[in-house]
């Protein structure tokens, strides 16, 4: 069913983390390190979730990276910083473009505090197609628990039916599409869609063959 609003993903999604890399390479660190911090960061926000609990994203990926590198707090704290510098990927404005020339509505739901998300969206020029940004620090707990879905259909007012999630992971995907939600998955982060997951009603290679396929569903 074609969407009335689709929500973004932030991190690896909207936004390239290589700022974060350049700054943990900087710091003396493998670049690989990257993958290992955030990949537990995500760990903890989902073990975090599936007890009914929540911390702010920051102090979770603080914990993440002392878990993954022997850096300095002053270090850590710098590595951190660069969260607030983050870049869009290219794909981004123009799968933007698309769905607000066919009348669909945009939002972000993102882990990170709302003010990150915000200051790049306005700092980029994408705030312009951005109706909410919706953060975990509102709803307290992280995607892909139901609640945090289900908050962002309520703030937009729409049924999940007509609500879609875009996202370069697929298990947030896959946690979108159980809350009821239509899914897009871009492939550029991950290889496939695990078989354990329901597929997404939409995958491609960029946002914007996403934003195209969403487009393009029957009313």
């Amino acid at each position: 069913m074609r969407p009335h609003v689709v929500a973004f993903d932030v991190n690896e999604t909207i936004v390239s983390l290589e700022p974060v890399r350049a700054r943990l390479v900087a710091a003396g660190q493998p670049p690989g390190t990257l993958e290992l911090f955030f990949a537990r960061t995500l760990q903890h926000c989902c073990a975090l979730a599936t007890v009914g609990e929540w911390r702010p994203f920051r102090d979770v990926a603080r914990a993440a990276l002392q878990q993954s590198t022997d850096l300095p707090d002053g270090e850590i704290g710098h590595v951190l910083a660069a969260f607030a510098e983050l870049q869009p990927q290219p794909d981004v404005e123009p799968a933007f473009q698309r769905l607000a020339g066919s009348g669909i509505r945009i939002v972000a739901l993102t882990h990170g505090p709302a003010s990150t998300a915000t200051s790049m969206l306005d700092r980029t020029g994408l705030g312009r197609y951005v109706e909410h940004v919706i953060s975990s620090e509102t709803v307290r707990t992280f995607k892909p628990a139901r609640a945090a879905y289900l908050y962002a259909c309520a703030v937009c007012d729409v049924d999940p039916a007509r609500m879609a999630l875009v996202a370069a992971h697929a298990w947030d995907c896959h946690g979108a599409r159980r809350a009821g939600m239509v899914t897009g998955w871009v492939s550029r982060l991950e290889r496939r869609i695990p078989d354990i997951y329901v597929p997404a009603d939409i995958v491609g290679s960029t946002l914007v063959d996403v934003a195209d396929g969403l487009i393009g569903l029957s009313e």
